[in-house]
């Protein structure tokens, strides 16, 4: 079989040009607000309804094959639908014009916060952002709840990946490893309907070019001494391959490595990054790029600073264009197992008790000026007399606006902004 082209014969009903096919993703592209399920949403409007080029079928077997996969879903999924119609080339097109207005987005917030960071008025302002970031994460683990707690046994994996995550530190990808060899053992295999097919041979050499492709800066990096950017490609390398459930579900892990352990940033710094990321088009895991910015800004200014970042994002979506294009072909019988999708189960279960812990984290570090580590566990609490007025406010803010009155996530960081600048001048 040749990688490059769609093993399905049910094609789409039309094949785009690949001028049409990137004058349609770069749209998308601009106009993907509002975190997955809207991006999901304006995909099907582009690619199904106003567009013949997928089935209703193909699109939602495409949905649920990238919800398989490590890495943000959407910029899967529009990888997949551009490999679809017009093989390797068109998932490069549709997959790299969905991240680049997004990348080009954070690249410019990055660098107007380092450079403009200490200017009076603009931690007041960032408050604002970091208030509604806690409504946001909230709602994302409701959300997540409603879809992953399906029973008893759901709940309780939940539970214990949050207390292994939040009381024994437990690092996330154990927890996502551990999750799914439950869910994969405890799934029976279903007699109904007919049996799966075999799974076809796969691509080896397309996945060992796309493997050696996103792994190359490793060696160059290691032998040429540059430790930081080096540890750098390793951690988001690392990160890739464990991004299952979504970005808030490996945000708790990525916010330990970088400001506990290695220190790149502070608390602080790290829930801007969020808040800002979400003020952008293309997926959330962006926030891996403003993150490396930051990192490279600390080491070596801004030319440090773009370096870091095109790094961040070679090695955060290069392995999403090696998922695709290595596994795409297989789509029926990958869907067809059930233990896969109770592996699947389970890891999106463990999610929402990782998601839990992302929110309290973010919680006690916005709403309160110091929070302690407690115990021989060292588990991290706020110190009570250090509570926030303005911060309780502008949370107070943001929850009326998403939760009470609907309002999207954009708006309210921008209202919520303005009210914390305006309260930085009282």
């Amino acid at each position: 079989m040749n990688s490059s082209q769609p093993a399905d014969s049910r094609v789409a009903m039309l094949q785009p040009t690949l001028p049409d096919l990137a004058r349609v993703f770069h749209r998308i592209g601009w106009l993907s607000f509002g975190g997955p399920a809207a991006q999901i949403a304006l995909m099907h409007r582009e690619c199904v309804e106003e567009r013949p080029w997928l089935t209703e079928r193909q699109y939602l077997n495409a949905l649920s094959f990238c919800m398989l996969l490590p890495g943000p879903e959407a910029m899967q999924l529009a990888t997949y639908a551009g490999w679809r119609l017009r093989g390797i080339p068109g998932g490069l097109i549709a997959g790299g014009l969905f991240v680049a207005p997004g990348a080009l987005v954070i690249a410019a917030l990055a660098l107007a916060y380092v450079t403009l960071g200490t200017a009076p008025g603009v931690d007041a302002v960032l408050l604002g952002v970091k208030a509604t970031v806690i409504v946001i994460v909230v709602q994302a683990l409701f959300r997540l709840t409603r879809k992953g707690l399906t029973g008893g046994a759901m709940v309780a994996l939940a539970g214990a990946a949050f207390v292994a995550i939040y009381v024994f530190s437990v690092p996330f990808p154990a927890i996502v490893a551990a999750a799914a060899l439950f869910g994969f053992v405890t799934r029976r295999e279903t007699m109904d309907g007919p049996a799966p097919e075999a799974v076809p041979a796969l691509p080896w050499r397309t996945i060992a070019v796309w493997a050696a492709l996103w792994l190359l800066p490793l060696p160059i990096l290691w032998l040429s001494g540059a430790t930081l950017f080096f540890d750098l490609a390793a951690f988001f390398a690392k990160l890739a391959v464990v991004t299952f459930g979504g970005a808030y579900a490996v945000l708790a892990y990525m916010s330990d490595v970088v400001v506990e352990t290695n220190g790149w940033l502070s608390a602080g710094e790290m829930i801007d990054a969020l808040g800002l990321a979400e003020t952008t088009p293309g997926p959330l895991i962006l926030v891996t790029q403003f993150v490396g910015m930051l990192a490279g800004f600390g080491a070596g200014g801004i030319a440090a600073a773009l370096a870091a970042g095109l790094l961040t994002l070679w090695m955060t979506f290069v392995p999403c264009f090696l998922w695709i294009f290595a596994f795409a072909g297989h789509v029926e019988s990958l869907l067809a197992r059930p233990r896969l999708q109770g592996a699947l189960s389970a890891v999106t279960a463990a999610v929402v008790g990782v998601i839990l812990n992302l929110s309290i984290w973010f919680t006690i570090h916005v709403l309160f000026g110091e929070v302690r580590q407690v115990g021989a566990l060292e588990v991290s609490l706020p110190v009570p007399g250090t509570l926030d007025w303005r911060a309780v406010a502008l949370t107070a803010l943001a929850a009326t606006m998403m939760i009470g009155l609907g309002r999207g996530p954009v708006l309210t960081l921008l209202v919520a902004a303005l009210a914390g600048g305006a309260l930085g001048l009282i």
